[in-house]
């Protein structure tokens, strides 16, 4: 069987990965809060994660792999926007679920076997919490139910920071009925226009932390293989996590293995909206600011030619290279390849391997260069599905619009050629530049150059507007 090595956060080594039980691999990665858009940076995790899943999948077999990933569906900041718009928390939260899974299929990341609401598990929160008041773990003040990090003497372990360099570092919210500045928000209280649920603490609402450990105890057990996000939630949130999930379930270990994906920037620089570079998927997918539109596999192409555990530089150069590189593959593959036979290939030995050493994707992208070198057709289709840029059907729709595009736009250049010359002799190119940009609007580029006229069709094409 294949070894996997992953970089374990918990010990700062790259380690053998032993699940607790083969037949029962489980891993468990923080999604997102529903109130808006996820920008390119919450596309980091969910693809990083994606490419480990289907690893794990191919490995020990889909049927023994479980993933789940959360939806927090309750927030200060969805209550903040419910306020600002007039809609209610369900319709911003079901619309921005949906936007969220159809924004992350569009960069081909599988879903989750799980994707839990906060709201679904409030009732395991409260249980848990009331255990960690019972065990000396949490304490009620003034209607909140706060976790003592006092009680827990390995805190702080997996941010390797102690609770005064936390203190020191944090933004921690200064409050009189806190015994230490670093006890954190089990449960609040819920004024009327807030939304609530009855405790024994008075109606209230969860804090943030405490909805992860309740969902992946109840999903996965007090004991699981793998917890994973980026490294801006390793502390607080999985400190956090990590506290109440020990301390409520002492006989258990929480997670074994923790990976984090450092983060994102754009052009060099920390994406932020004051500098004018932050920019969510669907502004990539749709085209943003006069911008072509990014595919869904380019923008996965880019975020999986930078390892994982590095700073990831989104630049509009490699995004071009990208979609050059998976263009030049359909090309390739188009009157070549075999798909039905490409459907019972494995993935590459290279490609497998590659991924086992921690998610080296870099050296797996390199092996789909590899074959396409060696003129591997089948192969490369094969591993293209397995590292997610396409599906086989995707590279079946692709195909049929390349030589629909091949076999249509000889007519198209000669049109363009005669206009092009009668607009020489007028004086007049108004009808070549509508032309121009109405092949453009159908994925159609038009080049001219010293061999005259040529028509490249890009991924984008569409061979039915097109004909239209």
């Amino acid at each position: 069987m294949t070894v996997i090595k992953l970089t374990n956060s918990k010990t700062r080594k790259k380690e053998v990965f032993e699940p607790i039980d083969p037949n029962n691999v489980r891993m468990y990665v923080c999604g997102p809060t529903v109130y808006d858009r996820a920008h390119i940076g919450n596309a980091r995790p969910v693809i990083v994660f994606d490419v480990l899943y289907r690893l794990l999948r191919h490995v020990y077999g889909p049927e023994h792999v479980t993933y789940v990933r959360n939806f927090t569906d309750v927030d200060d900041k969805i209550n903040k926007k419910a306020k600002d718009t007039g809609r209610s928390i369900k319709e911003i939260t079901d619309e921005t679920m949906q936007w969220y899974l159809d924004d992350m299929r569009a960069v081909g990341a599988l879903d989750p076997d799980k994707m839990p609401r906060a709201t679904e598990f409030i009732g395991a929160m409260i249980t848990m919490i009331e255990g960690l008041v019972e065990s000396g773990h949490a304490y009620v003040a003034e209607g909140h139910v706060l976790f003592s990090v006092e009680s827990y003497k390995d805190y702080g372990k997996l941010s390797g920071r102690s609770i005064d360099d936390m203190i020191a570092g944090a933004r921690v919210e200064i409050a009189p009925y806190k015994r230490n500045p670093m006890d954190f928000v089990l449960w609040k209280p819920s004024s009327d226009d807030q939304p609530g649920w009855d405790s024994p603490w008075g109606r209230g609402r969860p804090g943030w932390h405490i909805e992860c450990s309740a969902m992946s105890y109840e999903l996965l057990g007090e004991t699981f293989d793998i917890h994973g996000g980026g490294n801006d939630l390793m502390f607080p949130h999985h400190e956090n996590e990590i506290a109440q999930s020990c301390c409520a379930h002492p006989q258990g270990g929480f997670a074994r293995y923790w990976l984090h994906n450092e983060m994102l920037q754009v052009e060099g620089k920390k994406m932020s909206k004051s500098l004018g570079n932050f920019f969510t998927v669907r502004d990539l997918l749709d085209g943003h600011d006069g911008q072509q539109p990014v595919p869904g596999e380019v923008i996965r192409f880019v975020f999986l030619s930078t390892h994982y555990t590095k700073p990831m530089d989104w630049t509009a150069e490699k995004a071009a290279a990208a979609e050059s590189r998976l263009d030049t593959y359909i090309k390739l593959m188009a009157n070549s390849a075999d798909l039905e036979r490409a459907k019972s290939l494995k993935p590459l030995p290279a490609i497998v391997d590659a991924l086992a050493d921690d998610l080296n994707t870099h050296a797996a992208l390199q092996g789909l260069n590899e074959l396409a070198n060696h003129a591997q057709w089948d192969e490369l289709a094969a591993n293209l599905v397995f590292l997610g840029f396409y599906t086989f059907e995707d590279l079946i729709e692709r195909f049929n619009n390349l030589n629909e595009a091949v076999a249509s736009l000889e007519s198209w250049k000669l049109k363009f050629e005669r206009e092009r010359e009668q607009a020489k002799a007028t004086k007049d190119f108004s009808r070549v530049d509508q032309l121009r940009n109405d092949l453009l609007g159908v994925g159609v580029e038009v080049k001219i150059g010293k061999e005259g006229v040529q028509l490249k069709p890009l991924p984008s094409f569409d061979a039915d507007l097109l004909k239209g």
